[in-house]
């Protein structure tokens, strides 16, 4: 099942886990709105600010933090792309489309890409990469 834009913030959850959330492009709202619980090694928000607000200078400190899945942020800069769900066992869930402006975050199960639109996106995920042994590769669903 292939769902169109309808939300600006979707979660994508099975079985009570959550497997990913989409921020709409359309998403604007005042102030800094968190989408991601505390819990996860990978923190995802927003930010929007008047001119002439201003952000107190800082500096992070040295914490200890263990991350035991990567979990990956793709900015869709421009183009269009669909992300398809999968469960831990490598079964089909359920298929988005992102397109120009979308922000994903993959925090869990299983996902795949088909570029449906030349496509322009930027990945954030936790380092280092270590190559194949990041991931296991399998056979999407025949769509």
């Amino acid at each position: 099942m292939v769902e169109c834009k309808q939300k600006l913030v979707h979660e994508i959850t099975h079985n009570s886990q959550l497997l990913g959330i989409i921020i709409s492009a359309d998403f604007k709202e005042s102030g800094i709105h968190f989408f991601t619980p505390n819990t996860l090694s990978q923190q995802l928000a927003y930010m929007r600010h008047p001119a002439g607000k201003m952000i107190q200078p800082h500096v992070h400190n040295v914490v200890p933090r263990q991350v035991d899945y990567t979990q990956e942020v793709l900015l869709v800069k421009q183009g269009k792309l669909r992300v398809d769900f999968y469960t831990d066992q490598q079964e089909y869930l359920e298929s988005h489309i992102l397109e120009s402006g979308d922000v994903i975050l993959l925090v869990q199960g299983g996902h795949g890409f088909e570029v449906l639109e030349e496509v322009e996106m930027i990945e954030v995920k936790q380092g280092p990469y270590v190559g194949e042994h990041d991931k296991t590769r399998f056979t999407p669903c025949d769509f």
